[in-house]
């Protein structure tokens, strides 16, 4: 039997360990390009820990952090509930990278943000640009010059 301390710092360890894992999971592996956004611009996408692979180019993304279920439902017009939550992501894509069909993500402006929201076998995916981050309210993604895009996948 396990002494009380040991046990508290087993617990301890597991619950850090927890918390350094990749906060991607919703988002993690292959998802095939669904609407016709995401078929003419991105093709399929795919996450993987620190990475984002779009039309074979890979980038770093960086968890900024969780959008809430408010704003899921603002900007993807989702149905999220409470318990559900999307993420922001800082990344960093050229004006002059062109993918399927010669298109690019955000026009002649860098992509500097991505949100997404997964829900079963759907995710959901917005691209920004600009060095501010993106205000999730309704209002001011209604007024939102820096939103490039939203696209849609599945597995």
């Amino acid at each position: 039997m396990l002494k009380p301390m040991l046990r508290l710092r087993i617990a301890t360890a597991a619950l850090l360990l927890a918390a350094t894992l990749p906060a991607t999971a919703q988002d993690a592996g292959f998802w095939k390009a669904t609407s016709n956004t995401a078929r003419s611009i991105t093709g399929d996408i795919s996450f993987g820990g620190d990475k984002v692979m779009i039309s074979f180019s890979t980038y770093t993304i960086a968890q900024v952090r969780t959008l809430k279920a408010a704003e899921v439902n603002a900007l993807f017009n989702a149905d999220a509930s409470g318990a559900m939550h999307g993420n922001v992501y800082a990344l960093s894509i050229p004006a002059k990278k062109y993918f399927q069909h010669k298109n690019t993500l955000c026009g002649a402006e860098d992509t500097q943000y991505m949100a997404t929201y997964a829900s079963g076998k759907e995710l959901q995916v917005a691209f920004f640009s600009g060095s501010k981050m993106p205000d999730f309210t309704p209002d001011a993604l209604a007024n939102s010059t820096a939103l490039c895009g939203t696209f849609l996948y599945s597995r």
